[in-house]
Order: structure tokens, then sequence, then C-alpha cells
């Protein structure tokens, strides 16, 4: 559609500037929020007798227990393969609008299990169809808020996302606990089916929303995407400031080479100036260290952890598990507050400290064997929880969207997601046997895991807060051309400004191979309003 059949100030939802802003954040939240419920909604159900009845595979069974969790992730790990081999060609809204349908149906499977009729297998099913919807799910939205967001606030709404998986659990533990004195089919029926309230936000709402805007510049829908930021900053479609916005992001996709949208796999594992594979992998470590740090050993089997390690009643564990979960919640808005001052890099070491003290509290507390000693690895459990959901809760899901560039972002942040995945079900699923085999020694087993990620993160993770995604790409740049550390070059290169920006990529050459891109520049400070429209206009048909 041509520019000129637009208004002038689009407007989506009839909402333009930080209204529109604010909905896309409401609902990239409903889908974390999503995923956090669903996160933790098998903690209460799994060891409750009337589950257990109603699936017989899984009564008093570890193993069954673990993989019925577990089998959910297995799904998530899909749905983010998808996003890995499709996610370029069918953009983020869509991937959004189907990871809330398939998530939706798994749900319904999920309930309409019969007892006597494989309902075992039919449960199994339906976890593994909502997991991968929810795969699709946090492997696009990050992408989607960051692509969406400006510098100043992206850390902040990112963080949001993240520190809302602990609300979302936390809902799920109450749930679970309020259902315990329904009807036995209420006990586990309710607690998945409400799940269903937030999937339709996430399914209806983004038939509303504009795309991301830099996966429409890769597609070649530059008169759609200009629309799209002028509707994201409140501004004109020809005002300056859209203008430059655009041109900055044209010159983003054309240095990486990515044309017509699609990114092939070789790109993943390339090098040089724009260092594709290290930034890749920056963002993977990030997903991979948040799972086998041990959050999840303690997020799903919290009541178990109780019953089994600390020797309290199932009624008393779920009590525990659902104030421990609002302790995890009030930690987790830390980061809404800090992340802007602290950075990246700060709140990672610290998360890191926190945790590793908080495994050796709790498995020194076990050694005894007695329950006094016990209590205080309850407290190293309320100690762990509240580190994690300030620092390392939030971070692994920011730190992708912000280090990958836009050309392999979507395959990198899907690589990432995967990464979570397929180590979350790994920990799921052998933590109930390593309480039964080594018993404390599984906590004293995170607590060496969680120390080995200091030096990793200290020598190997650039600061990216209050830097642009383009800022980003030129971080990488001076680390290869100038032959310095990527961590040392992101504390050299100043805090840029848009021009500041061209300039510095200018100077890298990601731009000087292309002469109209260049000559654009020139004329984009001293043509008039109508002449710049109409050029980049041209530019980007």
């Amino acid at each position: 559609m041509s520019l000129n059949h637009d208004s002038k100030h689009p407007k989506y939802m009839g909402l333009t500037g930080r209204p529109l802003n604010l909905a896309i954040s409401i609902v990239a939240t409903t889908g974390f929020l999503l995923f956090g419920y669903d996160q933790g909604v098998m903690s209460g159900i799994i060891s409750a007798d009337p589950f257990m009845t109603y699936f017989p595979e899984t009564y008093n069974d570890s193993t069954w227990q673990g993989f019925v969790t577990a089998i959910y992730e297995i799904g998530c790990f899909i749905g983010s393969i998808f996003i890995l081999m499709f996610g370029d060609k069918i953009g983020r809204r869509r991937a959004m609008i189907m990871g809330a349908f398939i998530m939706i149906l798994g749900v319904a499977i999920q309930v309409s299990s019969v007892k006597g009729h494989a309902a075992t297998a039919q449960f199994i099913i339906g976890r593994t169809v909502t997991g991968v919807g929810n795969g699709i799910n946090t492997s696009v939205i990050p992408s989607y808020q960051a692509e969406c967001s400006k510098t100043k606030n992206r850390g902040l709404l990112i963080c949001i996302e993240g520190g809302v998986i602990a609300f979302g659990t936390l809902i799920a533990y109450w749930i679970d606990y309020g259902c315990t004195y329904g009807p036995p089919d209420l006990t586990w029926r309710f607690p998945i089916a409400f799940q269903v309230v937030f999937g339709l936000i996430v399914l209806i709402a983004p038939f509303w929303l504009p795309e991301s805007p830099r996966w429409l510049l890769t597609r070649d829908r530059s008169d759609e995407a200009t629309r799209v930021i002028a509707a994201l900053r409140g501004l004109s479609i020809h005002d300056d400031e859209t203008q430059l916005e655009v041109n900055i992001i044209m010159d983003s996709i054309r240095a990486s080479g990515h044309k017509g949208g699609n990114t092939p796999f070789s790109a993943l594992f390339t090098g040089g100036k724009t260092q594709h594979f290290r930034r890749m992998m920056l963002g993977a470590s990030a997903q991979f260290f948040q799972q086998i740090g041990g959050c999840n050993a303690v997020i799903y089997y919290f009541p178990l952890l109780f019953e089994n390690s600390i020797g309290q009643n199932h009624n008393m564990s779920l009590i525990l598990g659902g104030v421990n979960m609002i302790v995890y919640s009030i930690f987790a808005t830390v980061s809404w507050f800090i992340i802007e001052r602290a950075g990246r890099r700060k709140l990672f070491l610290i998360g890191t400290v926190g945790q590793c003290l908080s495994m050796v509290l709790v498995f020194a507390c076990l050694i005894p064997g007695d329950p006094n000693s016990a209590k205080g690895a309850a407290v190293g459990l309320f100690t762990y929880i509240a580190f994690f959901g300030a620092t390392w809760l939030p971070l692994p899901w920011l730190y992708p969207a912000e280090v990958n560039p836009i050309k392999t972002r979507a395959k990198a942040n899907a690589v990432s997601t995967s990464s979570n995945w397929l180590f979350n079900f790994t920990i799921v699923m052998i933590t109930p046997v390593m309480l039964d085999h080594i018993g404390w020694a599984t906590y004293l087993v995170f607590a060496l895991i969680n120390a080995g990620f200091f030096p990793i993160i200290y020598f190997f993770y650039p600061e990216t807060k209050k830097r642009s995604l383009e800022e980003v790409d030129l971080i990488f740049a001076k680390g290869f051309l100038e032959n310095m550390g990527y961590v040392q070059a992101s504390k050299e290169l100043p805090l840029l400004d848009e021009r500041g920006i061209e300039q510095m990529s200018r100077e890298y050459g990601f731009v000087s191979d292309d002469e109209e891109a260049g000559q654009l520049k020139e004329a984009r400070f001293g043509e008039k309003e109508g002449d710049l429209a109409t050029n980049a206009g041209g530019m980007m048909a």
C-alpha cells in the first residue's frame, strides 16, 4: 500500500505513540504470564492423590512424575525449532497468534482426558501440544518487543516480560492450592483449563497490532514499516525522525546482507565484524545457564522438595510453595527498577553469586539429616528464588534479543530458546531421580555449576544497557576491527545518537559499499520534507 493513501499519523487499535507501545507490551507480557502459569501449574498437581489416582502411572513414581511434567519442555523445544526454521517467513505477529492457538488446543486435549481410555497418553500428548505453542511464543515475543521498543525502555519492557513469568507461576501455585479443597476432578482440570484466559488475549489482540517494523523492512515492505514506525513513535510518516529511523534500520539490514528477509542457517556460524556465531552463543549460553543453575529444580518441585528433603506434609508443602512464589514474584520486580542503571553484566554476576551461595546453604543444612537443620535448607531455597527472580529470570530473555543482529535475530533467538527448553527438560526430568539417589548432593552439584558461570560472564558478556540494537552491532565491529575484547569494546564505545550511529557505521564500512545508501544519507539532511520522503520511498521500494 502506498504512503499516499495512508493517514499522515497512522494508528493501530486506534492508538499511536505511548498508548500503542503499552498495548504491545500488555500482549507480550500476557504471553509470558501464560508461560509462567504453565510452568508452575503442575507443581501442585503432580503429587496430589486425585491426579495420581486418575493417571495411575504417576502414582508415587518419581520417574513418571518427572516425565509427565517434563514432556512439556520437549513440546516447547519443538516450537522453538519451528521458529528457527520458519520464523523469518511468517513474521512475529502471526507466530504469536499461531502459538496461542496451539496452546489452547493443547489445553483442550489435556482437560478432556477420560479415565480408563489411555488418559495418561492423552494428557502427555496435550502437554506436548501446549508446549509447542509456548515454544513458538517464547521464541518470538522477546524479538517482537525488542524490535518495537525505544532504546531507553527496551530493557525494562523485556525485563517486565521475564518478571511476569514469576507472577504466572504464583497464580498457578495458589489456584492449585485452592482447588485441593474441591472435588477430585477440580484439583487438576480447573488449574489446567484456566490458562485459556491468558491464551485468548495472546490469540485475539495481535490481529489489530502492527508487525515488527524491522521484520517488515527485511521483507521489502518499506511503506508498511514506515507507517508502523510513525505509529510507534507518535509521529507523521514524513517526519524527519521517522525517515531517519527507517534508513538506519535499512543500513543495518544492508550491512548484514539480510536481503529478502530469509537468513540461511550458515549465517549463524559466521564471524568477521558482524560476529554472528559469537553473538548467537552468548544468547544461547545465557538461556543454557539459566536452566542448569537449578531454577526449575526449585520452581517445579518446591512442594516435593519440602516433603522429601525437609519432611513437611503435603498441605504445608503447598502453602510454603505458595509463599515462596510470593517471594519469587516480589523479587522478580527488582530488575524493573535497576536494569538500566546496574546493567546486564552486573545483574548476571550478582545473581550468579547469590544462587551459588544459596545452594551451598541448602546442601550444608541437609547433610546432618535432622529436621532442625533442614529448616536452614528452606531458607536457602527462599534466598535462591529471590536472587533468581531478580536476575536470572528476566535477563536470559532480554540478552539474546539485544545481542543478536537483525539478520540472525529470529534464528539466533530460536536457538537460544531451544537451548532453554532442552535443558529445562533435562533438569526437570533428572531432579526427582537425583533427589532419590544422591539427596543433599543434588544441591552441591547446582552450587558448583553456578560457580562456573562467574568467569564466563565476567570475561565474555559485553554490556548492552542504554544501547540501540544498531549500536550493539557497532560494539562487535569495534572489537573485531580493533582487535580487542568485546567486553572492552562495549566499555570504550561511547553512547551514540542516531547520527552518531550513522557516522560510526560508515567508519566501520557497514555502508561504504552501498553508493545509493550514501547518496541518500547526504541528501537526508538538506532536502525538503517532501523530497526526503520521496527519495526514501524510492530507495526502499
